[in-house]
């Protein structure tokens, strides 16, 4: 983990549900230590999905996320070294009836996670990188 001059977070991390977790745990204290106990519940949610996602696609390859603030509030990036952009899923209702248990579906019913990264974030993006891979961005205003 480095931090900045500015108290900046750099975190490496592996393409594994462990690292979850950790960033999570990081990102907390960071964030309380910033007093933005406001924004920490939405702050940990979009981190949870972040680091979930390039988790996912890259698994147990290098991921690196990066809480950073400035004027405006936080951001939280996580870069993935897969040149695939995210794809959001259609918004759809989803109800008892629509939601697939069966044992063969039973962990696809994501593919909502950016609807809610979206939902809590003042702005949202990606950022490909110019020397591979892309950052996914968050920024979310106290």
């Amino acid at each position: 983990m480095v931090t900045t001059a500015t108290g900046d977070l750099i975190i490496p991390l592996m393409g594994t549900p462990a690292s979850v977790g950790l960033a999570r745990t990081l990102v907390d204290a960071r964030i309380r230590k910033w007093n933005y106990f406001h924004i920490l519940d939405n702050a940990l949610l979009v981190v949870s999905e972040l680091v979930t996602n390039a988790a996912e696609h890259t698994p147990h390859k290098e991921l690196r996320l990066q809480l950073s603030r400035d004027a405006h509030g936080i951001i939280i990036a996580v870069w993935d070294g897969s040149p695939e952009l995210p794809r959001v899923k259609p918004k759809a209702d989803l109800t008892l009836e629509t939601l697939d248990l069966s044992e063969d579906a039973f962990d696809d019913n994501g593919g909502r996670g950016l609807h809610i990264v979206r939902a809590l974030s003042a702005a949202c993006d990606v950022t490909r990188d110019p020397n591979g891979g892309k950052w996914v961005w968050a920024r979310i205003v106290p």
